[in-house]
């Protein structure tokens, strides 16, 4: 089968009866930040293939009947890999339209490459819909630009939650440090002191501002501040939990000075906490 053979443009299926799979990034959360393209192919969908992050607003507005759960939760229950992968192919072989929902971008540590390629060698067609990145999106957010003409020219971006099967990391964190700029980890709360640590013996001063943006944009986000020192036990003081989103550089500090003007900027997650202990009378 040639790649005219199958596809017939626009619609959802191709010539030979085979659905189109379309992977689709929903953006951080905040339903309004959805692409155009994103919710009309939500919308007209047979069937929506989503994970946790798009979060409860996007996947409030898709009928239940047409959605299925192939999340992965820190610490809990997951679907495997394989098993989207697998699952993308039957439903297409079906003649249904696909959409595989993920939050931010289905390319920035979505695997969207993986199931992309898994598609193609199934002969499946499939469409890519980018979507607004949370590692750019979340910090904004927060009221955190992740470059600053003042500050830093440079970002790099980093996963805290890599294939758990490779034998060795693939991020060089001296690399990293030595790099400068901003540094945003995706996925990075449970392993932050391992990354923290890393950094700091790479030379990172240990007074750098980090910032750890909880729930971007979604009703309930949260943001907690501190230093590469600190950072530990302010997400423990907090209870920042996944998903959230790690800055470490100077623009992390930013927040900081303009967040009496900030809109939705979310919750200051340390002063959230200290107000909660203090009513509780200091049990919990």
């Amino acid at each position: 089968m040639t790649g005219d053979d199958r596809s017939n443009g626009d619609s959802g299926e191709s010539a030979e009866g085979v659905g189109t799979v379309h992977l689709v990034g929903s953006g951080p959360g905040d339903p309004e930040l959805l692409t155009m393209k994103a919710a009309r192919l939500i919308d007209e969908a047979d069937v929506v293939l989503h994970d946790k992050l798009p979060g409860p607003e996007i996947l409030g507005m898709i009928p239940a009947e047409k959605r299925e759960d192939v999340g992965k939760r820190a610490g809990g229950e997951w679907t495997p890999q394989e098993y989207t992968n697998n699952r993308l192919v039957e439903l297409a072989r079906e003649g249904k339209d696909v959409v595989r929902l993920k939050g931010g971008d289905p390319f920035v540590f979505g695997r969207g490459g993986e199931e992309m390629e898994h598609l193609a060698d199934n002969g499946i067609p499939f469409e890519v819909v980018p979507g607004i990145t949370s590692a750019v999106a979340g910090p904004g957010s927060a009221g955190i630009p992740v470059t600053h003409r003042d500050h830093v020219s440079s970002v790099s971006f980093v996963t805290g939650h890599e294939d758990p099967t490779k034998d060795e990391s693939a991020v060089d964190w001296d690399a990293l440090a030595a790099t400068g700029g901003t540094l945003v980890v995706l996925m990075g709360v449970g392993k932050l002191p391992l990354y923290t640590a890393e950094l700091r013996e790479a030379g990172v001063d240990g007074d750098t501002p980090v910032a750890l943006i909880e729930r971007a944009t979604w009703p309930d986000m949260r943001v907690a501040t501190g230093t590469l020192d600190t950072i530990v036990d302010v997400r423990d003081e907090a209870d920042i939990e996944p998903p959230a989103i790690t800055v470490i550089g100077e623009v992390a500090a930013t927040r900081d000075r303009v967040k009496q003007f900030l809109q939705g900027g979310g919750a200051d997650a340390v002063a959230e906490a200290d107000a909660t202990a203090g009513g509780s009378g200091g049990d919990e």
